[in-house]
């Protein structure tokens, strides 16, 4: 049983850069549609952040719509990805707080369906983790799957 397990924990340490890689391209790719389409609507976006009380919303507007296009972007490259995932988050956050806030209730379907907490959970994640081995970051810190085998081959 031992045995199994230690295989289970290696399998899931040789998995890791790919399940990180995975987790940022979706995420990242969901970013970038999303501050995609506020730039392309950004007077309604200014407009709807104004009715949530968000404030100064014509400030507000642009600069989240630029964080998520750009972020989307980072994270799929895996470069900067713990500040991006922190910024994202707190853009989570604060969604949940004023656009989402009327539903949020205490059923377990309330956590999945609420827009805002999908996309927050993996963005902890990544500031937890990092962007793992096949990423940017990796590679700009001598961390990726290419610097690993060099160091395991000399």
């Amino acid at each position: 049983m031992r045995s199994l397990y230690e295989g289970l924990v290696r399998l899931g340490d040789a998995l890791r850069p790919l399940v990180l890689l995975a987790l940022r391209v979706v995420i990242g790719v969901g970013f970038f549609h999303a501050g995609r389409g506020k730039f392309g609507n950004l007077d309604g976006i200014v407009e709807y952040f104004g009715a949530l009380g968000i404030p100064a919303p014509q400030l507000q507007a642009p600069f989240i719509a630029g964080l998520e296009l750009a972020g989307g972007i980072a994270l799929v490259a895996g470069l900067g990805t713990r500040v991006f995932a922190l910024l994202l988050s707190c853009t989570m956050v604060v969604a949940l707080l004023t656009e989402h806030r009327n539903e949020l209730g205490l059923a377990f379907s309330d956590f999945t369906e609420v827009a805002p907490l999908p996309f927050l959970l993996p963005l902890l994640v990544l500031l937890a983790f990092g962007a793992g081995g096949i990423s940017v970051d990796a590679f700009l810190g001598g961390r990726g799957a290419a610097s690993a085998k060099s160091k395991s081959a000399s």
